[in-house]
């Protein structure tokens, strides 16, 4: 589908109404609002689980943890990939403690209990003490929903839960997988336990009234205007899109005539004349988009083949119910992503990945923090505030405490949004209703 048939339709199939329900303070600290999301949402929605590359052989397993929860997943003798609750049958040990791993059997480090890969219990010691007799074969690990798809392994701990495709909708998947990330690398990966609730990040990710603020640095080659940009909300499955023109300055301010450096830079990556767009770089977008169609192949670009005329030159932001958003840039994807803290409701895990197409044979791609190896990476977990977890986000949450400290106050009164923010508003009356919960 083109974006063009794709946002002709926005106003009819993808503006719903919202009530305007107050978007309460309680709700980003309060122990009510976090054993509902656990019990309604968490345990009933897809989430992203790793990357599919990092099972190769039989037995090869990732390990996610959500909350107090933990799952496993562990690639099949045939190919395929199952999921389990990461607790050990006999006594509920963990069964496996690495976020990537791989053996013949899941192993419990408790008593020696031994499972095979599609969960199956193999191996007990004494087997013959046991009332019923012999437990082996008799038994396997809990077992959840799981899919591959994008590049990633995907679980829902809800067995009655939709397939990954119904979940997605047919509108987000078959615009999602134009990017093929099932043959991008992950190149970047940080995790943090952040100071603030969850839904703080997910409110950022859900508009870009902040832009001007925290990143006035795109301003040169992301076109922020209002007006210039799309916006689109799934109401049936909670998803919602941001699309931002991009190669062009913003329209916001007086100066978007003024030909920038990157600007510049990328003309001329792409053979063309700078000079000729000074007092028209608003037209360098689509004389880049026209080169990128001609020369894309031969300067190692092949995935533009499978791409739509925008997704090859604009920034596309999907944000998936409730926590991920699949920043898409033209040559790769960030996921930025927020879950539950185990224990705090004013904490919550970040994530920030990066995954990048190959650009010929140089081994580099450019990332969210300039030029990066095109090496697979392991996520690394960092200390928030001891270490970047990415320029822009580094900008994003830097208001993350002081919203925290905020929304605690009685002088707020559940906010004041403008029409362009109705992505916040309609996630949270989401929220309330499938929490079950109206303030």
């Amino acid at each position: 589908m083109s974006v063009e048939t794709f946002m002709s339709r926005h106003i009819a199939d993808y503006d719903p109404p919202v009530r305007g329900d107050p978007i309460t303070g309680e709700r980003y600290y309060s122990r009510r609002w976090a054993d509902a999301e656990w019990d309604k949402v968490w345990t009933k929605v897809w989430h992203v689980g790793g990357m599919a590359a990092d099972l190769i052989d039989t037995g090869d397993y990732l390990t996610h943890n959500l909350g107090r929860e933990s799952i496993v997943m562990l690639k099949q003798a045939d190919g395929s990939v199952r999921a389990f609750y990461n607790a050990c049958l006999h006594r509920g040990y963990r069964l496996a403690w690495t976020e990537v791993g791989g053996a013949p059997q899941l192993v419990c480090g408790y008593h020696g209990w031994r499972y095979d890969p599609d969960g199956t219990l193999a191996q007990v010691q004494d087997p013959e003490d046991f009332p019923g007799g012999n437990p082996c074969g008799k038994h396997r690990l809990t077992e959840i929903g799981c899919e591959v798809w994008g590049g990633f392994v995907w679980f829902n701990m809800d067995r009655d839960a939709p397939p990954l495709r119904d979940w997605l909708g047919a509108a987000v998947h078959d615009r999602l997988a134009q990017w093929q990330m099932e043959k991008m690398t992950r190149v970047y990966a940080v995790t943090s336990d952040v100071p603030c609730n969850w839904k703080i990040v997910r409110d950022n990710f859900n508009e870009s009234y902040h832009l001007p603020t925290l990143h006035p640095e795109i301003k040169t080659v992301i076109n922020d205007q209002l007006a210039d940009c799309d916006f689109a909300i799934f109401a049936e499955t909670g998803h919602n899109m941001m699309r931002m023109p991009g190669l062009q300055p913003s329209a916001r301010y007086p100066t978007h005539q003024v030909l920038d450096l990157p600007l510049a830079q990328a003309l001329e990556y792409w053979e063309l004349d700078p000079t000729a767009y000074e007092g028209n770089a608003m037209a360098a977008r689509a004389a880049i988009a026209a080169q990128k169609r001609k020369l894309g192949a031969q300067k190692g670009y092949a995935h533009y083949d499978g791409m739509g005329d925008t997704e090859i030159v604009d920034y596309f932001h999907f944000t998936l119910w409730p926590n991920i958003t699949f920043t898409m840039w033209p040559d790769g994807v960030q996921l930025l992503r927020s879950e539950p803290h185990p224990t705090d409701p004013e904490r919550c895990i970040f994530d920030h990945w990066f995954m990048a197409h190959p650009i010929g044979d140089t081994g580099v791609v450019i990332g969210p923090n300039g030029p990066t190896p095109l090496e697979p990476v392991d996520r690394e977990h960092i200390v928030f505030g001891e270490k970047s977890l990415g320029v822009v986000a580094d900008q994003d949450l830097s208001v993350a405490t002081g919203q925290q400290l905020g929304l605690h106050s009685r002088g707020f009164r559940g906010g004041i949004l403008s029409n362009q923010e109705k992505r916040v508003q309609f996630f949270h009356e989401k929220l309330n209703d499938v929490c079950g919960i109206h303030d």
